[in-house]
C-alpha cells in the first residue's frame, strides 16, 4: 500500500512538473550598466532577482540540479540592452572548455539565453556563450530551426572560477525586434549544457515528446517604458586580392557596404551593397553521371542570415542568384568558345522582412546581376567576338506569413525572375498551410504551387501540390503524405527542383525513446514504403520500402544503420535523357551502418560502410562504399579532422551517349576516392587560423561495347565499340584539389580582418586506368591557380556614432 502511494505522489508529481504554469522573472531597471567583464560585483547584481531551480529535459526530463551544479541567473536592463549575470556552480576540473570559431559548439559546456519579444512561441532569438568565451547567436522557429547563418552584435565575458563559470552578457536592443508599448511581457528560456555527459537543463521545464521548444518558454516581466533604437548598423569593407593563374596575374580591389536598418519596429531593411563574396569557402565539386544538375550549399553571408521566410515552400535556392548564365552561343562555322563565364556578377541585393506583434510576417528580396557575354574566336582568322549569354536580370521574392496558435502557419509566397530582350522569364506562386492542433498532437501540412515561364515560344503553366498528414507526439509516431507536380511545373529559375512529374504515395512510422532505457539514451526505429508514378502520362515507375535504426549509447557513443529495397520492376524515365523513354532495372537492395565514438575524447571517430546490389537477370553489378573520419582534439586550441571515403561501383549501367537513332547505355566500372582535411588553431575566441583541403579523384571505365537502350525499356548488348560506332571516347579519369589558409582576427565587436590564401587544380581526361598516383602526377601537370585575398569589415552602429556627437555638442 506505502508503494502505491508513492507511486502515486509521483505520478501526480511529473503530471504536475509538466503541466504547470509557465515561470516567470521580474527584473528591474537598472540606472548604472554593470561592465561585461566577468564579474559579478556591480549594484546591479545585488538586489536582483534569481531565476534558478533548473530542470533536465537531455537526456532525462525531470531531474532537478544538484547543489554542487547549480545555476543562478539574474536580469536586468536599461534604455539601451538587457543585461545578464549567470553563476554556473561546477567542478572546474571538468567543465570542457574547447576554443572555437563563431557559431562553432566544438567540445564545451555553454550557456544559452533565448528572447521571443513577440511572447508567440514561434519567433525565438538565441544568444550562446561558451566555457571558452565564444559566442553563437540564431534565429529559431518551427518552420526553419535554429538558422545559426545569422549574426548579431553583442558582448560577452566568461570567468572560470573556483566553483564554476560566471557568463555577463549584454544584449543591445538593436538585436531584437520589439513593438513599442509601455509595459511589456517577453518569452524567455535559459539553457545550460554540460558537455561531459551531454546533459541540458532549461530554467522553465520542457517536454519533448511533443511540441516545439517555443511553446515552453517562460517570461520576462517587468520591462516598461523603453523604446526600440534606431536600428541602423553599417559593415563597410574593403578587399584586395590578388589571382594568378597560367602565368597570367591580375589584382583587385573592391570596396562596399552591408547596411541594416529598421524601418519600423519589427521590420527590417538589410542590403548589400556592391557585394564582395571572394572568400566564400570552395565548392565540393563532384564527378556528375547523373541526369539532374550539380548543385552547391550556399556560403554567401547575405543569403544564409535571416532568410527564414523566403525558404518558404522550397521555392527560394539563393544559388540561382549569381549562378553560370542561362543562354547559350550559337557558333558560326569555324568558331569557338574561348571564354564561357561560370557565373554571374551580383550587383546588389536587398531583403526587408519582420514580423508584427500578432504574428503577421513579411518579407520582400530583391537582387540585380549584370549582362554576361561569353567570348567567341575564329578558329582561321583570330577574330574575335562576344555574346549575350545572361541579360541584366532582376530576382524579387513577396511572402506574406500568419501564425498563430504558437505552432501553426498560412503562408502565401511569390517568386519572379525579370530577364531583359528575349531570355525567359519565370513567375511562381504558392499557397501554404502548416497546421498543428492546439495540444500539439497532429500536424497537416496543404501546399498548392503554380509556376509560369514565359519563353520566346509561348508560356508554359505548370502545377503541383503536397498534403501529408502526421502524428507529432508521443512514442509511436506517423506520417502520410501525397506529392504531385505535372510535367510543365517548374521553378528553377530561383528555385531548386531536380525533376517534374511526379505523383508520389508515402507512408512512415516510427518509435522514438525519448529518455534513458537500459544501454540508450535514445534510440529511433523507424520504417517507410514510398510509391511513385509519372503525373502524365499517369504510370507507374517504382516502389521502394525501408527501415532504420539510429541510438545513442550512454556512453555518448551513437551508431545506426539502414536497409532500403526497390522490389520488382522500377522504370526510370530520366536516365535515358529523352522525353518518354525509360530505362527498366530490378530488384535493387542496398544497406548502410553508421558508427560515431564519444567526440569528448582527444580522439572520436566516425565510420560508415554500405553496399548496394541488384537481384536481376544477367546483371553482375555491384557497389560498395565506406569512410572513416579521425577526429583528433590535441588540446583546447587545436583540432583536425581527417575524412578519407571509397565509393567502389562493379560493372554499373547507366546514359553513355547518343547517335541521330540511338539512346546509348553503357557497362562502367566507376571508382571514387576523396581525402579531405580541416582544422583550426584558436589562440582565444578572437584570433583562428584555419585550414580546410579537399582531394576528390574518381574514374569511369567502360567495357569496349555499348548496349543500346530498346523501347521497353530494356538493353541490348551489341558486340560494337565506340569508337566503332562514331562515338567519343566515354571513359573518364576527373580529379580536383582545393586548399584553403585563413586567419581570422575580431578586433572589434562585429569587425573582422580576414587573410585567405586558396590555390585550385583540376584535371579531366580519359586516362581510366591511371593509378591514384599516376592521376595525382597528371592533376599537378595542370595550371594551379592561387589567390591571396585580405578583407577588412567594420562594424558601426549609428547610436554610438549619435553618442559621440552628443557629447561633443554638450562639451
Amino acid at each position: 500500500m506505502r508503494n502505491q502511494v508513492f507511486l502515486l505522489l509521483f505520478t501526480f508529481f511529473c503530471c504536475a512538473l509538466f503541466s504547470q504554469q509557465k515561470k516567470s522573472l521580474n527584473i528591474k531597471r537598472t540606472e548604472v550598466a554593470p561592465k561585461i567583464d566577468g564579474i559579478l560585483d556591480d549594484t546591479v547584481w545585488q538586489d536582483a532577482e534569481e531565476a534558478k531551480d533548473f530542470i533536465q529535459f537531455r537526456p532525462e526530463m525531470g531531474i532537478t540540479e544538484t547543489p554542487e551544479t547549480r545555476t543562478v541567473v539574474k536580469i536586468s536592463y536599461d534604455n539601451d540592452a538587457i543585461y545578464v549575470g549567470a553563476y554556473l556552480y561546477d567542478d572546474p576540473s571538468k567543465i570542457m572548455r574547447q576554443f572555437t570559431s563563431r557559431d562553432n559548439f566544438g567540445q564545451s559546456d555553454f550557456f544559452g539565453f533565448v528572447l521571443n519579444p513577440n511572447n508567440d512561441g514561434q519567433n525565438n532569438t538565441e544568444f550562446f556563450v561558451f566555457s571558452s568565451g565564444t559566442q553563437a547567436d540564431a534565429l529559431e522557429s518551427p518552420s526553419i530551426g535554429e538558422d545559426f547563418g545569422w549574426n548579431a552584435v553583442w558582448d560577452s565575458a566568461v570567468k572560470i572560477v573556483d566553483d564554476g563559470w560566471i557568463v555577463e552578457m549584454k544584449i543591445p536592443y538593436r538585436t531584437l525586434r520589439f513593438s513599442n508599448q509601455e509595459v511589456q511581457t517577453w518569452g524567455m528560456q535559459i539553457h545550460r549544457h554540460f558537455r561531459r555527459d551531454r546533459s541540458q537543463y532549461t530554467w522553465n521545464p520542457i517536454d519533448v515528446t511533443k511540441g516545439n521548444v517555443g511553446i515552453y518558454n517562460g517570461e520576462l516581466k517587468g520591462i516598461e517604458n523603453i523604446e526600440p533604437p534606431t536600428r541602423l548598423t553599417f559593415y563597410p569593407f574593403v578587399s584586395g586580392i590578388v589571382n594568378s593563374f597560367d602565368g597570367d596575374t591580375d589584382t583587385q580591389f573592391n570596396a562596399g557596404m552591408d547596411v541594416k536598418y529598421g524601418i519600423t519596429e519589427n521590420f527590417t531593411l538589410d542590403a548589400t551593397l556592391i557585394p564582395d563574396f571572394s572568400q566564400a569557402g570552395f565548392d565540393r565539386v563532384v564527378l556528375n553521371l547523373g541526369p539532374f544538375e550539380q548543385t552547391f550549399s550556399e556560403q554567401r553571408q547575405f543569403f544564409t542570415e535571416g532568410v527564414d521566410l523566403f525558404t518558404k515552400g522550397g521555392l527560394f535556392f539563393s544559388r540561382r542568384v549569381g549562378n553560370g548564365p542561362t543562354g547559350s552561343v550559337e557558333l558560326d562555322v569555324n568558331e569557338e568558345i574561348t571564354d564561357f563565364p561560370n557565373a554571374v556578377k551580383v550587383l546588389n541585393a536587398i531583403k526587408v522582412s519582420g514580423r508584427t506583434k500578432n504574428g503577421l510576417g513579411a518579407g520582400i528580396f530583391n537582387s540585380i546581376t549584370e549582362k554576361t557575354y561569353a567570348t567567341i574566336e575564329n578558329t582561321e582568322t583570330g577574330e574575335r567576338r562576344k555574346e549575350l549569354v545572361e541579360p541584366f536580370t532582376n530576382y524579387n521574392i513577396l511572402v506574406v506569413d500568419q501564425q498563430f496558435n504558437q505552432n501553426s502557419s498560412v503562408s502565401i509566397i511569390n517568386t519572379n525572375v525579370m530577364r531583359e530582350g528575349s531570355f525567359r522569364d519565370a513567375n511562381v506562386t504558392g499557397v501554404l498551410a502548416d497546421l498543428t492542433t492546439k495540444k500539439n498532437t497532429y500536424n497537416l501540412v496543404v501546399e498548392a504551387k503554380m509556376s509560369n515561364i514565359n519563353k520566346e515560344s509561348g508560356t508554359e503553366t505548370g502545377y503541383s501540390y503536397e498534403l501529408e498528414f502526421a502524428k507529432v507526439y508521443g512514442n509511436w509516431q506517423y506520417w502520410i503524405g501525397h506529392e504531385y507536380a505535372d510535367d510543365d511545373y517548374d521553378i528553377n529559375d530561383l528555385g531548386l527542383q531536380f525533376r517534374n512529374n511526379f505523383s508520389n504515395f508515402g507512408v512512415e512510422g516510427s518509435y522514438r525513446t525519448f529518455e534513458p532505457t537500459g544501454k540508450f539514451n535514445r534510440y529511433n526505429i523507424n520504417a517507410w514504403i514510398n510509391y511513385s508514378r509519372l503525373a502524365n502520362p499517369s504510370t507507374y515507375t517504382g516502389t521502394n520500402l525501408g527501415i532504420a535504426f539510429s541510438g545513442q549509447l550512454k556512453i555518448i557513443d551513437g551508431f545506426g544503420g539502414n536497409l532500403g529495397f526497390q522490389p520488382g520492376k522500377q522504370y526510370d524515365y530520366f536516365e535515358p535523357r529523352v522525353e518518354g523513354r525509360y530505362f527498366i532495372y530490378e530488384d535493387r537492395l542496398n544497406g548502410n551502418f553508421w558508427y560515431s565514438s564519444n567526440y569528448n575524447k582527444k580522439f572520436a571517430f566516425d565510420a560508415n560502410v554500405g553496399g548496394a546490389t541488384f537481384f536481376e537477370q544477367d546483371r553482375e553489378t555491384t557497389n560498395i562504399w565506406y569512410s572513416v573520419s579521425p577526429r583528433f582534439r590535441f588540446n583546447d586550441k587545436m583540432f583536425i579532422v581527417y575524412s578519407f571515403s571509397i565509393d567502389d561501383y562493379k560493372k554499373d549501367r547507366g546514359y553513355a551517349d547518343m547517335t541521330d537513332t540511338e539512346i546509348v547505355f553503357g557497362q562502367r566500372d566507376r571508382f571514387t576516392m576523396v581525402n579531405s582535411l580541416s582544422g583550426n588553431y584558436s589562440f582565444n575566441p578572437f584570433h583562428t587560423l584555419g585550414l580546410t583541403f579537399r582531394n576528390y579523384w574518381s574514374t569511369v571505365d567502360y567495357e569496349d561495347n555499348i548496349y543500346l537502350l530498346q523501347e521497353d525499356g530494356r538493353l541490348l548488348k551489341t558486340q560494337t565499340s565506340f569508337e566503332e560506332a562514331g562515338l567519343s571516347d566515354p571513359n573518364i579519369n576527373f580529379s580536383t584539389w582545393n586548399l584553403d589558409l585563413s586567419y581570422s582576427w575580431q578586433f572589434a565587436p562585429g569587425s573582422f580582418l580576414t587573410a585567405l590564401y586558396r590555390n585550385q587544380l583540376f584535371n579531366y581526361d580519359s586516362a581510366s586506368k591511371a593509378s591514384y598516383i599516376d592521376s595525382l602526377d597528371r592533376l599537378f601537370e595542370q595550371p594551379i591557380s592561387n589567390t591571396f585575398s585580405l578583407k577588412i569589415q567594420y562594424f558601426i552602429d549609428y547610436n554610438n556614432v549619435k553618442k559621440i556627437f552628443r557629447k561633443k555638442s554638450d562639451s
